[in-house]
Formats: structure tokens, C-alpha cells, sequence
């Protein structure tokens, strides 16, 4: 069976790697640029790094720094407003996944009619025609990979939908550590496992392939080998290397290979209570790994090897439950709560999460075990009580 491989054209990663911005933006042919950032870097001056040298060339520059995390639908549509207005010939992305994603809207819809919601993947009814102006994309996370992927997540009143479709991949995407260096320990740790998560659940994709696999895994050896280390210290250049490359393979794997159940859950978490997009899939990964494990034991023994435990002397069955321990461990370990009691969510919750997170149907059916509503409120359950659960197979 064929797998479809797509990667967007240029990375420049490692640190340094913003050097390349100026030789990139004057390819691009860059004269009127939109930096789309969010306010704290502004106020940490790391927009400075961006305009300098662009405005060195004669280049014309505006900050637009009206983003939030887990950007609402109206946010996008008022930057695609402004950015049609002001006939930019250059979009730059600069922040953590909601910056990126809104950036990529910006650039794509800057030449299309109608809203943004005309697009949107549950309930638009316009097609994306051309790919819009030219977008570099630089992460100051490590965590969403948003800048290697061609999909922008919106929320909506109690979930969220997405606007996806290859016009969206960035032409440049530029990963450089050294960006991330300033990210505080709790936005370390929600980015670090929501990679993680993008990684875990490429390698049990019902589309992953051998050269999702290998990125997959990579990601994850290097994830869980880092991400203690760059919570604790920040500074830690091995850490913030090791966070930002991983981050940037687990992009690229969940690209080609999907999400599945940990995403299409956390995706009500984040809509209904607007816990942040990293700690939504954290505080699930353990019990829709624990729920799926039947299913894939083989595969979760790699992922648990990947992580550094020795389960040589363990069966695929033992291995897979120590993999669902450890990934419970690894969250705890960067001080991500561990069940839905640690956010304020009560069980009355759990029927209206469940209402939602069955809704995601493009992305559950990436699982390999199917997942139903009951499956879905039983995961959600066991996230609240914060005791695995598992699907009894037949």
C-alpha cells in the first residue's frame, strides 16, 4: 500500500538558524511585511530580531500583535480583515502555535472572498483556491508544529474546528532554539508534551508508514529524554536543541500521519473550559493510550523504548502497560495535572465533552481502534477519576 508524503519546501533549523530570515524574506521578494505575534514577545523585544534586520533592507514592517492563545473565529477573521486592507506582499508568523496558525490564515485568505468561517473544515462551503502570499513561519515553542503543517485550529463556542489544506503550508519554516529560550517552565511543559503527543500518536496511526515511524520515534527519544531538563532549566542549550528538533520531527510525522483520539478529545477540553491546547492533550494522553492499548501493544512497546525503559525482558502486553505508566509519569513529572480534577472539572461535565469530542470524526478515524461516543465518555471518565481504563476487546 502507497502513503502520500508531503513536506513543506524549505526548513532552516539549529541554533542560529534565524540568521536566515533576511536571505529568505528578499527571495520571497518581501517589500511590505505583517509580523503576526502575540504581545508578550513584544514586550520581551523578540519582535526586534524580526524587524532590525528586515527594516536594515529598506523594508517596510508592521507588528500586529492582537493574538490569544486558542485563537476564537472572530480573531482570525479581524486579521484577515486587516491583512486584505493593507496589501501585504509577506507574512511572518512568530510565537507558539497560535500566532502560526493565525499567520497562516492571514496569508492563504489575504486573496480569497467571503470570511474565514466560509472555510472552515465542519461547516465552511468554500474551497481554498491559490496559496495566497508568501509566509515564513518561526516557533518560539517547542511544542505545536504548526510551522511544518497545513492546518489552522480555531475555537468556536464549546469545541473547534480547523481551516486545512496544503495552500497553508508556510514556503519557509525557520526553527531556531535559541527563540525558546525565554519560554517560562509551565509553557515549556504543555508545548514539550503536546510534541510528544503529535509524535505518540503518528506511531500509532492507522496511516503511519516507515517514514513516519522514523520521525515518530525520533521525536519521541528526543522529547522524553529533554523535556525534564528544559522545564528545570531553561537555559539548558542540549535541552532547548534536543525540544526543538523533536518538536519539528513530530511535526512533520503527525503531518503525514495524523492525530487521533488524544487531539479529538482535547479539543472540547480546550473549547469548553480553554485549557490550553498542550495541557488538554497531557492530561489525556495516558488514558486514551491506556483505553487504545489493546490495539497496538507492539507499537506502544517501541514508543516505551523510545522513552528509555528497558522492557527487554517484558512481552508486548507487559511493555504496554508500562508505556501508558510511564507517559502518566512523564506529565506528572513537569507539573501537568494528572486528571481532569486538577483543572476544576467536574463529572457533570463529561456527557457535553463527550457530545463534542464525537463531532471530530476526521480525526478519530485515524485511531486504530475505532473509538464510539460510549468509548469517548469512558475515556473522558477515566480522566476525571484519574484510574486507566481500557476497551475489553471481543
Amino acid at each position: 500500500m502507497s502513503s502520500k508524503l508531503t513536506f513543506m519546501p524549505i526548513s532552516h533549523t539549529g541554533w542560529g538558524a534565524l540568521e536566515q530570515l533576511t536571505d529568505e524574506a528578499e527571495r520571497l521578494n518581501a517589500s511590505n511585511v505583517l509580523i503576526v505575534t502575540d504581545p508578550f514577545l513584544e514586550e520581551l523585544g523578540m519582535t526586534k530580531k524580526i524587524v532590525e534586520p528586515l527594516e536594515a533592507k529598506g523594508w517596510k514592517t508592521s507588528i500586529y500583535t492582537e493574538v490569544v492563545p486558542e485563537p476564537p473565529l472572530e480573531v482570525g477573521e479581524k486579521l484577515v480583515a486587516y491583512t486584505k486592507e493593507n496589501k501585504f506582499d509577506l507574512v511572518i508568523g512568530l510565537g507558539g502555535g497560535s500566532a502560526l496558525d493565525l499567520a497562516k490564515l492571514a496569508g492563504v485568505l489575504a486573496t480569497h472572498e467571503g470570511n474565514v468561517a466560509d472555510y472552515l473544515n465542519l461547516t465552511g462551503e468554500r474551497a481554498l483556491v491559490d496559496k495566497g502570499i508568501p509566509r515564513i513561519l518561526i516557533p518560539t515553542t517547542s511544542g505545536t508544529g504548526s510551522e511544518v503543517t497545513n492546518i489552522a485550529v480555531l475555537s468556536l463556542e464549546s469545541s473547534k474546528d480547523v481551516v486545512t489544506h496544503d495552500y497553508l503550508l508556510p514556503d519557509v519554516a525557520i526553527v531556531d532554539p535559541e527563540l525558546t529560550v525565554s519560554l517560562p517552565p509551565k509553557v515549556t511543559a504543555a508545548t514539550g508534551i503536546d510534541a510528544l503527543t503529535h509524535a505518540v500518536e503518528a506511531y500509532v496511526s492507522k496511516n503511519a508508514n516507515p517514514v513516519t515511524d522514523g520521525l515518530a520515534l525520533q521525536a519521541i527519544r528526543l522529547i522524553s529524554g529533554s523535556i525534564r531538563t528544559a522545564v528545570e532549566d531553561g537555559e539548558n542549550k542540549e535541552a532547548r536543541t534536543n525540544m526543538s528538533y523533536g518538536s519539528y520531527l513530530a511535526g512533520l510525522a503527525f503531518f503525514n500521519a495524523g492525530v487521533a483520539g488524544v487531539h479529538a478529545l482535547a479539543y472540547p477540553l480546550g473549547g469548553q473550559f480553554h485549557i490550553s491546547h498542550g495541557e488538554s492533550n497531557a492530561v489525556l494522553l495516558p488514558y486514551v493510550m491506556g483505553y487504545i492499548r489493546p490495539s497496538c501493544e507492539k507499537r506502544m512497546k517501541d514508543i516505551v523504548e523510545a522513552m528509555g525503559v528497558n522492557v527487554t525482558q517484558l512481552d508486548d502486553q507487559q511493555a504496554s502497560y508500562a508505556c501508558v505508566e510511564e507517559l502518566k509519569k512523564l506529565v506528572a513529572d513537569v507539573n501537568i495535572p494528572v486528571s481532569l480534577k486538577g483543572f476544576d472539572i467536574g463529572e457533570d461535565a463529561l456527557d457535553s465533552l463527550a457530545d463534542d469530542g464525537i463531532k471530530q470524526t476526521r480525526i478519530l478515524a485515524r485511531s486504530p481502534m475505532p473509538l464510539e461516543r460510549e468509548d469517548i465518555y469512558a475515556i473522558y471518565h477515566a480522566a476525571y477519576s484519574g484510574e486507566v481504563a481500557e476497551k475489553k476487546m471481543v
